[in-house]
């Protein structure tokens, strides 16, 4: 047996973050030889990684990266099996070095590809799952260019990146805030306009099935009937249908006995209502749509059009 010395026990422990009985037996078994004792480690990694592999890694870390000039920005999520791995401090530093490499790829392949100092990063992670014996993997990547980009990411949990269209004064306020919206409400697209019109009637009609079949329930209880939406998406909402909207409001009015006069200081709110109340889709999904989180007495593309911005892309990484 190799007498292995307490020094070269930490030594190895350094180098690969390992328990102390861990790299002692990796040496004794690699008879003190410093690289072989990390080959140990490494197949003892592998072997771990083969037997979690089916495992849910729905804890972690998300970190983002933002470039010095703000024109390009990442955000990845580095997920673990539990809470508690996800906090240590050595699991911590292990993602935010995943991080910084990530800052320098295109793709999560690309990352998990990249040198981690004498391994790639994929090694790297089955190496670390032999030593805190979790699985570990790269779950999610992002990145973003644009003329400037923002960052930022709520509890290590989830991270957003918002382009804008330019790098003015106030670009690092209005990119933060709309990245807070972005983390906060998870919309998936820019603009109803990016909809693809059979998603949006596909989505409709499942819709409105759910809620009639909830009517006849509620019906029967003698509960008070929900309302069947004309539309889900500002996409479906039509100048024939707005004219009809206005000409309904118009006739309401009439009947109330409001003055015409004072109908054109009344009608612009109401349209804009029926609009909100037939677009629960773009409230969902759209991020310009969305009601702004800070102030939800207008949307988000009216409080970035009132800094004098416009955003140009967005992207988002969570840890379920």
């Amino acid at each position: 047996m190799a007498n292995v010395t307490a020094a070269e026990v930490n030594k190895l422990r350094q180098a690969t973050g390992a328990g102390m009985m861990d790299c002692k037996k990796a040496l004794v078994e690699a008879e003190g030889d410093f690289d072989k004792a990390i080959e140990v480690l490494r197949k003892k990694g592998q072997k771990v990684a083969a037997n979690r592999a089916d495992r849910d890694s729905s804890e972690g870390a998300v970190l983002s990266r933002v470039n010095a000039d703000n024109t390009r920005g990442v955000v990845v999520s580095l997920n673990c099996e539990t809470d508690f791995v996800a906090k240590n401090d050595a699991y911590m530093a292990l993602a935010n070095e995943v991080a910084d490499i990530a800052a320098t790829v295109n793709s999560k392949e690309e990352l998990l590809a990249a040198k981690m100092g004498d391994m790639t990063v994929q090694e790297k992670l089955i190496e670390q799952t032999g030593v805190v014996g979790e699985k570990l993997e790269i779950g999610g990547f992002e990145s973003l260019e644009a003329p400037f980009v923002g960052a930022y990411v709520h509890g290590n949990k989830i991270g957003a990146l918002v382009g804008l269209n330019a790098a003015s004064d106030n670009a690092a306020e209005v990119a933060k805030n709309v990245a807070m919206q972005v983390a906060s409400m998870g919309a998936t697209t820019l603009s109803y306009k990016d909809f693809d019109p059979a998603f949006v009637a596909s989505e409709t009609e499942a819709r409105i099935a759910v809620i009639e079949k909830d009517n006849i329930e509620r019906g029967r209880l003698g509960k008070p009937l929900k309302n069947i939406p004309l539309f889900i998406s500002r996409s479906q909402v039509t100048d024939a249908a707005l004219a009809e909207a206005k000409a309904n409001f118009e006739a309401e009015l009439k009947a109330e006995g409001k003055p015409e006069a004072i109908w054109d200081r009344i009608i612009p709110g109401k349209l804009e209502r029926f609009i909100a109340d037939n677009c629960s889709l773009d409230q969902e999904q759209c991020l310009l749509d969305q009601n702004y989180i800070m102030d939800d007495s207008m949307s988000v593309a009216k409080y970035v059009e009132s800094k004098g911005a416009q955003v140009v892309g967005f992207k988002r990484v969570s840890i379920a």
